[in-house]
């Protein structure tokens, strides 16, 4: 089965390559970065350079490999900045670079995420059916203006990190509010903001709808609410999630995850929101999100090539999902470096140095037209030893290498090639193995001595070893 996976999963990636581009746009993997705070850095006196001269970020990632852009928007924001009239002037610098836009409506006048889900002040004390509205109103307001300057939006997440719901206490769902009636005014919510996306389009438009939470690398999490949501017919295309390891587990937790989730819900996975630190220094005042080793995964450092391996493994993962669900990714916040006039907390995971210069990281984008361009053309991504002891009886260790972190199997076969056990069957980071095989098979029985052969397969390669059994 692994086999027959991979070779359609090879077969895909060269359609993809070789058809015409306006019949790839919906299979193109995104490439993306959120740079909401772009607007704002710059009007604080931050500058972006690539080897030392300086250009716009957007343009100097675009270069790189970047294809997709998202915008959050809040409805009134205090500062001035992601509001919808800072929102329209990205969005045209967007257009006009080639990228494709993600509209992120928060549906609140600050952040929206897991522990905060504010209504607008100029809704908080409005009943829920002048809430859903407002919402409807609002959301097909903005995609009508968005629309006749030629910016639509190629998806439109609604909502933010809303696994508790969100404009709480409405649409609040965890807790306390954890009751039919909420998800029921929850799906409501949704579902009006989904009818403001329609009905501000024509058939030829094309819009996804994303539904966004934070679990990336929490299954049961995610089942929880995407069960609870499909539960009460709310239409959607794409599930997005946010992964950042220090809130969300190790990378085979989200793999772990994205694999089911692909699975279970036959819908499209898309990380909305990653990212990684390149150091743990700082260069302002401004205490850093990311500042300690004990938040860091042990297979990545806090170096640009840290952050490189962390963003070339992450990529890695998202290919391997099922049936190609694996959309892509947003890297969250590029560009939100330290600027004269304003402190970054962020300063130390940005993709560009505390002088705005870009980081080499970036080739994690650049690498992976060649990635898929030639899929064979590096050496194999593991190294299967010979067991020891061979002949054994009863057990014997099988060791392997990986590369690079990847989806794998390790399965042994009989000497008519049926297969009688599988040893490892998921996703494993980059490093060395020791597997014991027991003698036995899937159903714990013994099985009779004889010449067996052990198969390891990750990607488009595989590699067999003979083991003797004597009993």
């Amino acid at each position: 089965m692994v086999r027959i996976y991979a070779s359609i999963v090879l077969i895909f990636f060269f359609v993809l390559l070789s058809a015409q581009e306006n019949a790839n746009q919906q299979a193109e993997f995104i490439k993306g970065v959120d740079l909401s705070a772009l607007l704002e850095i710059e009007d604080h006196g931050g500058v972006f350079k690539e080897n030392g001269i300086s250009r716009d970020a957007l343009l100097i990632l675009k270069d790189h490999g970047v294809n997709f852009v998202r915008l959050r928007i809040w409805h009134r924001p205090v500062s001035g900045y992601n509001n919808l009239a800072k929102t329209a002037l990205m969005a045209e610098r967007i257009k006009s670079a080639g990228c494709k836009f993600l509209l992120d409506f928060h549906y609140s006048d600050t952040w929206a995420d897991p522990g905060r889900q504010t209504k607008p002040a100029a809704w908080q004390n409005l009943a829920f059916q002048a809430l859903q509205d407002s919402l409807y109103h609002y959301t097909r307001a903005v995609i009508t203006i968005l629309k006749n300057q030629n910016t639509l939006p190629d998806m439109v997440q609604l909502g933010n990190e809303i696994v508790c719901g969100m404009l709480w206490n409405d649409g609040r769902v965890c807790d306390q509010q954890n009751t039919p009636q909420q998800w029921a005014q929850l799906a409501a919510l949704i579902n009006a903001g989904v009818r403001g996306v329609n009905d501000s389009i024509v058939p030829d438009d094309s819009i996804k709808i994303v539904i966004h939470i934070d679990r990336g690398g929490d299954n049961s999490g995610c089942r929880w609410f995407f069960d609870h949501l499909l539960a009460q017919n709310v239409d959607f295309d794409i599930i997005g999630l946010s992964y950042y390891p220090w809130w969300h587990g190790a990378l085979s937790d989200l793999a772990a995850n994205v694999h089911d989730l692909a699975q279970r819900y036959g819908k499209e996975i898309l990380l909305v929101e990653t990212a990684y630190p390149w150091t743990l220094a700082w260069t302002d005042d401004t205490n850093n999100i990311v500042g300690t080793v004990a938040q860091l995964d042990p297979d990545y450092p806090a170096t640009i090539e840290g952050q490189t391996s962390f963003l070339k493994d992450l990529i890695q993962l998202l290919r391997a999902v099922p049936a190609n669900k694996g959309l892509g990714l947003f890297y969250w916040a590029p560009e939100w470096i330290s600027a004269p006039r304003l402190g970054s907390p962020w300063e130390n995971v940005a993709l560009f140095d505390f002088a705005g210069e870009l980081l080499n990281s970036i080739t994690a984008f650049d690498s992976m037209a060649a990635d898929l361009s030639e899929p064979n053309s590096s050496s194999h991504s593991f190294r299967l030893q010979q067991n020891y002891p061979n002949p054994f009886n009863p057990e014997t260790t099988i060791r392997f290498e990986l590369a690079r972190f990847s989806y794998m199997t390790l399965k042994i076969y009989n000497a008519l090639g049926a297969q009688v056990r599988t040893l490892i069957d998921g996703f494993r980071a980059a490093g060395e193995y020791a597997v014991i095989w027991d003698g036995q098979d899937d159903r714990g029985q013994k099985l009779n001595s004889g010449l067996y052969l052990c198969s390891i397969q990750s990607e488009d390669q595989q590699q067999s070893r003979k083991l003797l059994l004597l009993r």
